[in-house]
């Protein structure tokens, strides 16, 4: 099972491998490539004659940098299984390697048509290999300055800060039912114990998408307790795939943001739609709930700790792959949550 340990920018490292980033995160990418470019322009900055032909000096030298970079971090997410399963120093031997023939490969191509660039191409072999070092050496101290114990503990009270909500919410709605059908009370009391059985678990490591769509249907069931026909649920999970992991705790508190904000001010009945999709390899969830217009009364906006919660724990997990979005319009409000397609185990 993946755990917090193997995404994101807090834990950059899979436990176990080599200490090496991630080649296939989109975060990775943007980091090495800002790097890159600011010791490109710090390397300008330190040869230059006068501020004039900065600009221009440093364009010319980026457009070697720039596409050796991009063709390094190609092949090396590529390789990233491969990197894996060597040890550590073969492995940042590799990414060294690579760099350097990188940077040896578009220098002998490109510079001869940059008449600022004077130095042998092979020159740019060594600089490069000198900033894959540099940059193993910072990923690695980033790794370390943001532990995974530390990591985890973020974790678990961002978890917590969700269960008071939770269980408030639950209890009432068996309170509400306990007089009227003491044997449906009894079967929500088991279905709660049930439910926080769940939410006790170690919620360090993601977790299939098919654990989240079962806890979130038992969540909605304690509300129907409330609610009634008031509340209707339409799942479109046609496409869903179940093995996805995603964050613990992750449906349950949207949905309850939903049926709080959504369902319960209204007079009537009122529909809460969850669609669950995957696109090529990306996984696709899309909340929506009817909103009141202004002045027809209604729950004062909550102070959006779920959703703050629930992105927080996105970049821990999957760093900038993943996005969480919202939209007010006709009448709905809809949250959009786009995240990598990463099978379980048993796929």
């Amino acid at each position: 099972m993946a755990s917090i340990g193997e995404n994101g920018l807090a834990s950059l490292f899979p436990a176990g491998s080599p200490r090496l980033p991630d080649f296939r995160n989109l975060g990775t990418w943007l980091r090495v490539l800002l790097a890159v470019n600011a010791m490109a322009l710090v390397a300008v900055l330190v040869r230059a004659r006068g501020w004039a032909g900065v600009p221009a000096e440093f364009a010319q030298l980026a457009a070697v940098v720039e596409p050796a970079t991009l063709c390094g971090l190609l092949l090396l997410g590529a390789m990233r299984s491969r990197l894996v399963a060597m040890s550590t120093a073969m492995a940042a031997a590799v990414v060294v390697v690579i760099a350097a023939l990188a940077g040896m490969v578009f220098a002998a191509l490109l510079m001869p048509l940059n008449p600022i660039q004077s130095q042998p191409w092979w020159h740019a072999g060594f600089w490069a290999a000198l900033a894959a070092g540099i940059l193993l050496a910072w990923f690695d101290l980033a790794a370390r300055a943001h532990a995974p114990a530390v990591t985890e503990a973020r974790l678990m009270a961002l978890t917590a800060r969700i269960r008071p909500h939770f269980l408030f919410n639950s209890l009432n709605a068996v309170l509400g039912v306990m007089r009227a059908d003491p044997r449906r009370a009894e079967q929500a009391l088991e279905e709660l114990a049930e439910l926080f059985r769940v939410l006790m678990q170690d919620n360090r490591e993601l977790v299939p998408l098919s654990a989240e769509i079962a806890l979130a249907r038992q969540y909605l069931d304690l509300e129907r307790l409330r609610l009634g026909d008031r509340l209707q649920v339409r799942w479109e999970i046609a496409t869903c795939p179940p093995d996805a992991l995603v964050p613990p705790l992750m449906l349950q508190p949207l949905i309850e943001n939903a049926v709080y904000h959504g369902i319960e001010p209204l007079a009537g009945a009122g529909e809460v739609t969850i669609v669950l999709s995957r696109r090529q390899e990306r996984v696709l969830i899309d909340i929506a709930n009817p909103v009141l217009e202004a002045g027809q009364g209604g729950h004062q906006a909550g102070n959006r700790m779920a959703l703050a919660n629930i992105r927080e724990r996105l970049l821990l997990f999957f760093d900038l792959e993943a996005s969480l979005a919202t939209d007010l319009a006709d009448g709905r409000y809809r949250v959009r949550i786009e995240l990598p397609y990463r099978r379980g185990a048993s796929s």
